[in-house]
């Protein structure tokens, strides 16, 4: 099928590259003239693992191309996907100005029918105000479908969750666009759940929302193992090992982060107390979230008294592993709290250090080249992002670099007895401490 994406980010991107690597003809657009540019000269914008050899694949086949030009997009595809920023604002609400934006330039081309289907995460109803503009600005009087089908990608694996899908959501009225929806995913062997343009846009919010709910409950859970001398982490398997509950994003830590928790929970708060149905629930989630990072720093504060004029190393700089993604990175709302509280800090972060670079909040820091650079002279190293390499180092090398061999492991990715036995001043979260007779 012939297909456009409006917006060459990490959703539309993926998606793109993935629809044209399974057969279809993809068309991606974005207003941003050097993206464009980049993208035609075969450099990839951000780091996702696979994507790059994804996009050069189809590129060659001339399966895939890009283009800064919506009427080309409309023009030469009989379905167009929208993937544009939702971006949150001061209230917690969404700024739907992207959509809107894209709507009206959508119907200012529109010359013969097309399904235009709604990628990006938005509140329930925006699928309506969708359709209200096209019909609006539409000059030439063409018939159209909105359909919401939400992405379900989770960054660092984003490829793999495309191509291998648990489920594909499609809300829509018409038969037709179903059709031509069903004929789309048809290669990608995933059950397809058909609802109302509303509910696929629910389904969205509602599923981000639970995920960050069991984040945030096991993170409670970690405090309560610290007062009573429990293991979070043996918590955290009886619990996963009910397949009702299953043992994925119980992992406790300093908190999750990122371009899409934080938002969708905001965003779902907003919506429900403007459709008169407030989630109360969700606004402990999101205290439960930030209380987590204080409780981590008090620790810390107190095990090395102040924190002024004190060297301490940061080992990840992203929200999450395998991604070069620092938005709503709770490692850098650690380092900026540590620089005001007058530490040197030194980071590092196999993927996030030029786009970290551009923070202003952490400009003070110093950018070290390696993980062992990072911790040269340290009087303390903060895990803050799970990444493989920081659980592969040679610790015995960590600690012979460190002025103070203590560890604060916000991410639980280091063995206990293994620091014990090094002799390290280890500190993790919801687990019993280890220091050194």
């Amino acid at each position: 099928m012939d297909l456009s994406i409006i917006g060459s980010g990490y959703v539309g991107l993926v998606t793109g590259a993935c629809f044209a690597d399974v057969g279809h003809n993809v068309i991606c657009v974005d207003n941003d003239p050097r993206k464009v540019e980049s993208l035609q000269a075969g450099r990839i914008p951000i780091y996702e693992p696979g994507l790059e050899e994804v996009v050069h694949r189809n590129v060659s086949a001339r399966r895939l191309r890009f283009t800064g030009s919506i009427e080309d997009g409309v023009d030469n595809s009989q379905v167009v996907f929208i993937a544009v920023p939702t971006p949150q604002q001061p209230d917690g609400s969404v700024d739907l100005s992207f959509i809107e934006k894209v709507a009206r330039e959508i119907a200012g081309v529109l010359k013969d029918y097309r399904v235009i289907v709604d990628k990006s995460t938005v509140p329930v109803k925006t699928g309506e105000k969708v359709a209200e503009s096209i019909k609006r600005y539409n000059r030439h009087g063409a018939k159209f479908d909105v359909v919401s089908n939400p992405e379900f990608l989770r960054e660092g694996c984003a490829v793999a969750d495309l191509m291998n899908p648990d489920r594909i959501v499609i809300g829509a009225q018409s038969e037709h666009a179903i059709d031509l929806m069903k004929k789309i995913y048809e290669p990608f062997m995933a059950p397809i759940l058909v609802t109302d343009v509303n509910s696929a846009e629910l389904i969205k919010h509602a599923a981000n929302s639970f995920l960050a709910l069991k984040i945030s409950y096991i993170n409670a859970v970690s405090a309560i193992c610290e007062a009573s001398g429990a293991d979070v982490e043996k918590v955290a398997d009886g619990i996963g090992m009910d397949r009702r509950i299953g043992r994925n994003f119980l992992n406790a830590g300093i908190g999750y982060g990122g371009s899409c928790f934080p938002k969708d929970i905001a965003a779902f708060i907003t919506i429900s107390e403007q459709l008169g149905v407030p989630f109360d629930l969700l606004k402990e989630v999101q205290r439960i979230n930030a209380t987590q990072k204080d409780r981590f720093l008090k620790g810390l504060r107190e095990t090395l008294w102040v924190l002024r004029d004190k060297k301490i190393a940061v080992w990840g700089l992203t929200f999450k592993p395998d991604t070069d993604d620092i938005r709503s990175s709770v490692a850098i709302d650690l380092v900026t709290e540590m620089l005001r509280e007058g530490a040197h800090v030194t980071v590092y972060d196999p993927k996030g250090m030029e786009k970290a670079r551009e923070v202003t909040e952490i400009a003070q820091a110093k950018f070290a080249d390696s993980a062992l650079a990072a911790v040269e002279g340290a009087e303390a190293l903060v895990v803050a992002t799970e990444w493989s390499e920081f659980a592969n180092v040679d610790l015995a090398l960590v600690k012979e670099r460190m002025a103070t061999p203590i560890v604060f492991d916000g991410r639980n990715l280091l063995d206990p007895e293994t620091m014990a036995k090094l002799g390290f001043h280890y500190h993790s979260v919801g687990r019993k401490s280890v220091i050194p007779g």
